[in-house]
């Protein structure tokens, strides 16, 4: 089992840039394929980012690709995401998510594929 506490956020004018960093507990953080999710208010969460065990694979949204990076230290158990460009489109409550499933590749974004989730933290980005 993993612990998953996301820090960094906060609010922001458009143009900005925030850092958001999720720090894993546990040993075997490289086992796991991590991810950011977002949630707007009454939207449904969707997906972000993903990095695979190795951070050598990595997917992203297209509203985010080329303003976003995923990126993990295994030897620190953390995974952040660099957001650049940021715009009003981008507010929601950031999760940061684990899956242990050996099966889980870089490929899945869909949010159910991952079992362990941290507690969230707000991005607001103002026009």
């Amino acid at each position: 089992q993993v612990q998953l506490v996301e820090s960094g956020g906060g609010s922001v004018q458009a143009g900005g840039s925030l850092r958001l960093s999720c720090a894993a507990s546990g040993r075997t953080f490289s086992s796991y394929v991590m991810g950011w999710f977002r949630q707007a208010p009454g939207e449904e969460r969707e997906f972000v980012a993903i990095i695979s065990r190795s951070g050598g694979s990595t997917s992203y949204a297209n509203s985010v690709k080329g303003r976003f990076t995923i990126s993990r230290d295994n030897a620190k158990n953390m995974v952040d995401l660099q957001m650049n460009s940021l715009k009003p489109e981008d507010t929601g409550v950031y999760y940061c998510a684990a899956s242990a499933d050996y099966a889980t590749t870089s490929a899945d974004t869909r949010p159910s594929t991952y079992k362990y989730w941290g507690q969230g933290t707000q991005v607001t980005v103002s026009s």
